[in-house]
């Protein structure tokens, strides 16, 4: 017996992803041509790294997107296992620029917070799917996942990596309330938690004239977008060079691969930085545009998720799709001066393997999730017309 054929994938989805991750790949080059030519005398050093993450992402979306994502639900709690324990292993790694967040493979890394910010997100919808109407029983429902997500945030903030965790909160919080939890327990936990979290950050402040330098630094690292101008060496020094790039670049820009920032002057220029290059070179006509297609990107990835024929589907696409917006959201506003820079790369546009591969698994589990609304439209049985009108 034939299995039940299923419809096409979302072809506008699928064509703005290639655009993403075509257009990552040029701003990676021309971000970082310059810096792997003098480090490594191959300009192509990076690029070729993003291409090898770019082939291998392709492969698991494929393969998502072929698997009816229902399965999911079998191996999500496997995959939490094991990204638990790739989380708790990572913590005794080496640390890099103050953070053990890599398990280094070869000449590649590998970033285990990227994968659980997924595996997080699925790992709810398939317990807000489970539970149904009971979820929006505390004990049972909500509390539950209130712990997955504290467990799994505690273990990333060990690393230290408070922009991951934020994303991951944040993102947690809109599945936990799409998913249907009763308001009236999220408003009395989010008061609560605010009341918390003010408490621990005036601590914090008060406690931050002591000697660990470590944590100052930190912390002056936070609150540097209030006024990078104070500190135009050392805490303030990116944000004061990614506001030259998008001064520079002015409202045309100065061209594709003409941008003087990412000569030495701006500090992760393909990574963390990289919308401040699409700025100098592409102006703000450009890096408007990228917005515009981006924010299409975002509209179209939700429209799927909430004409998923399943509370599952539903579920698993918003938090996807709020992942993909709350971690551009992020990135831009701290390049840009608007918010504390954390850190996050920028999906498809910033050089980085595992949030490649991640990204585009994510889109393969999306594009299943399309299917079946295809499949559902083709198998409506259409109207025979009335030769007589």
């Amino acid at each position: 017996m034939n299995p039940p054929r299923r419809g096409t994938p979302d072809f506008l989805l699928l064509f703005l992803t290639f655009v993403l991750v075509c257009f990552g790949l040029a701003m990676v080059f021309s971000a970082s041509s310059m810096t792997s030519a003098y480090r490594w005398d191959d300009p192509w050093y990076f690029t070729k790294k993003q291409l090898i993450a770019v082939g291998l992402g392709s492969v698991g979306m494929l393969f998502c997107m072929n698997l009816h994502y229902t399965k999911l639900k079998k191996l999500v709690i496997p995959a939490f296992f094991v990204i638990v324990m790739l989380l708790v292993l990572v913590i005794f790694t080496s640390k890099s620029n103050g953070a053990a967040s890599w398990f280094n493979v070869g000449k590649f890394g590998i970033q285990p917070t990227e994968f659980a910010k997924l595996i997080v997100i699925l790992y709810l919808a398939s317990l807000i799917s489970n539970k149904e109407e009971k979820f929006r029983n505390f004990k049972k429902g909500l509390l539950p996942a209130l712990v997955i997500v504290g467990f799994v945030s505690m273990l990333i903030m060990l690393q230290p990596d408070l922009g991951s965790c934020m994303i991951l909160l944040v993102c947690s919080a809109i599945v936990i309330i799409v998913g249907g939890s009763n308001l009236k327990h999220i408003f009395l936990l989010g008061t609560g938690l605010a009341a918390i979290g003010t408490m621990v950050v005036t601590l914090y402040l008060l406690k931050n004239n002591t000697a660990d330098t470590s944590t100052s630094y930190r912390l002056n690292r936070l609150t540097s977008f209030l006024d990078p101008w104070a500190d135009t060496s050392d805490t303030g020094y990116q944000v004061v060079q990614s506001l030259f790039a998008f001064g520079h670049g002015g409202l045309t820009g100065a061209g594709f691969g003409q941008g003087i920032q990412k000569l030495h002057y701006l500090p992760e220029a393909h990574n963390d930085f990289i919308f401040a290059i699409i700025g100098e070179e592409f102006g703000f006509i450009g890096s408007s545009i990228f917005i515009l297609i981006f924010l299409l990107f975002i509209w179209r990835g939700i429209l799927v998720a909430v004409r998923s024929p399943d509370l599952f589907g539903m579920v698993a696409g918003v938090g996807i799709m709020s992942i993909f917006a709350f971690q551009a959201v992020i990135n831009i506003g701290g390049v840009t001066g608007s918010i504390p820079l954390t850190g996050v790369t920028l999906p498809f546009i910033s050089a980085g393997g595992s949030s490649m591969m991640v990204s585009l698994i994510s889109m393969g589990i999306l594009l299943s999730i399309s299917r079946e609304q295809s499949h559902k439209e083709e198998a409506k049985p259409k109207k025979r017309p009335n030769r007589f009108q």
